[in-house]
This record gives C-alpha cells, structure tokens and sequence, in this order.
C-alpha cells in the first residue's frame, strides 16, 4: 500500500490516538499497581496496539498515532500538579521501563516489514 493521505486514513490515525491515550493511562494504572506482571501485561498491550495499527492501516502512520497518544498520556500523568504532588505515582524502575519499552515495541512495528509490504507478481509464484 501506498503512503497517501484519505480520509480513512487520517479517520484511523484519530482513532489510533486515542486508543494510545487509553492504553497508555491503562498501562501506568497496571505498571503501579502489579510491577513485573503488570509492566509485561501494559508492554504486550502496546505491542497489540502498535502492530495492530501497523496492519490496519499498511503504513508506519498506524504506529505514529497510537504512539503519539500513548507517549502523550505518558507525558500528562507524569506532570506535578500545582499542588506539588503527581496525578498517579510515577516512582520506581517500572515507570522507565514502560517509557523505554514502550519506545522500543513503537520503533520496533514501525520499521518491520510484513508481508503485506512486498509487491506481489502475477507472473510468478509466492514463496
């Protein structure tokens, strides 16, 4: 598939962000909440997420919306509020292994090449 811009395509990036955003007020509620299970279980979400967008949408534009939503949730629950204190606790390693994990997964399905990618011949057999 090509990279062109329709409107299908920019109606699924808008979805895909903001699938990201859940998933990734979803993952820092389960990374907090169940460290080494919870930080796996938040990382194979976005794997799900990244690579799902990837196929929908054919390009690496499906993986740019989700991970911009997730990074942008990401970045809003770890802001202070005026008060001093943070919305949720963003203590411990399990917080930068989601940022760095989460980082890697996105750059990861972003860059594979799936079948769907290669051009396919009529003249001779798929291998």
């Amino acid at each position: 598939m090509t990279g062109t811009l329709t409107a299908g395509r920019i109606a699924g990036c808008l979805g895909l962000l903001v699938l990201g955003a859940l998933t990734g007020v979803a993952g820092w509620l389960v990374v907090d909440l169940w460290f080494p299970g919870g930080l796996l279980l938040a990382l194979l979400a976005l794997f799900g997420l990244f690579l799902g967008g990837r196929i929908a949408l054919g390009t690496a534009l499906g993986v740019g919306g989700g991970a911009v939503g997730w990074f942008l949730a990401y970045v809003m629950l770890g802001v202070p509020r005026p008060e001093g204190d943070f919305l949720l606790s963003s203590s411990g390693i399990g917080m930068y292994a989601y940022l760095l994990g989460g980082t890697v997964l996105a750059v990861m399905c972003a860059t594979v090449s799936l079948p769907a990618d290669r051009q396919v011949s009529a003249s001779r057999p798929v291998k």
